[in-house]
C-alpha cells in the first residue's frame, strides 16, 4: 500500500512537472512571437514616415523655394533606409547596427529641413511647411513609442527565459536583442541658427 501511494505521488508530481514545462514552453512561444510582432511595429512606423516624407516634401517643394541640397538629403536619406531591413527571426547586433545607421542618416536629414525651417522664417507661416513640421514630429514620435514597447516586450521576453524554474523548459531560446541608442546619443545636440 506504502508503494502504491508513493508511485503515485511520484506520478503525480511528474504530471504536474511536465503540465507546468508545457505551460511555460508555451508562454515562451507567446512572448517570443510578441518581441518578433513588435519589431514589425517599429519597421510599420519607419515605412510609415518613408511613404509620407516624399508626398509631404513634394507638396512643400512645390511651395517653398529653399535650399535645395536639405531636400535632396532626405530624399537620398530617405532612399538607403528603405533598402534596409530586418528579419525578426534573426535579428542580431550586425543588422540592428545596419538598420540603425540608415535610419540615423535620415533622422539627421530630418533634422537639418527642420533647421531651415528656423533659418527662413517666412516659411513658418507656410501652411504646408507647417503641416511638413508636425508629420515629421509625430512620426519621430511613434517610431520612439514603438522602440519603447519593443524594448519592454524584450525585457519581459528575456527575463522569462531566464527565470527559474521557468528556464529549465527555455532550451532552444536566447536573448532578443534590445534597440540601442547611437553612441553619444547622451549628449543633446548642439543647434546653432
Amino acid at each position: 500500500m506504502k508503494r502504491a501511494i508513493t508511485l503515485g505521488a511520484i506520478g503525480l508530481f511528474l504530471a504536474f512537472f511536465l503540465m507546468y514545462g508545457c505551460n511555460k514552453r508555451n508562454a515562451f512561444v507567446d512572448l517570443n512571437e510578441t518581441v518578433k510582432s513588435q519589431w514589425q511595429q517599429i519597421e510599420s512606423q519607419y515605412q510609415r514616415r518613408s511613404d509620407l516624407i516624399p508626398n509631404i516634401v513634394a507638396t512643400v517643394k512645390g511651395q517653398a523655394n529653399f535650399e535645395k541640397g536639405t531636400l535632396e538629403a532626405v530624399i537620398s536619406a530617405r532612399a538607403k533606409a528603405t533598402q534596409v531591413t530586418i528579419d525578426p527571426t534573426n535579428i542580431n547586433e550586425g543588422n540592428m547596427e545596419q538598420f540603425k545607421k540608415v535610419q540615423g542618416e535620415l533622422s539627421s536629414s530630418l533634422s537639418r529641413l527642420l533647421a531651415v525651417s528656423e533659418n527662413y522664417p517666412d516659411l513658418k507661416t507656410n501652411q504646408a511647411f507647417g503641416d511638413l513640421r508636425v508629420e515629421l514630429e509625430g512620426c519621430e514620435n511613434r517610431i520612439a513609442v514603438e522602440r519603447m514597447t519593443y524594448n519592454n516586450v524584450v525585457k519581459d521576453f528575456n527575463a522569462a527565459i531566464k527565470k527559474i524554474p521557468a528556464s529549465l523548459f527555455a532550451w532552444g531560446y536566447k536573448d532578443a536583442v534590445y534597440f540601442k541608442s547611437d553612441a553619444g546619443a547622451e549628449k543633446a545636440p548642439k543647434v546653432e541658427l
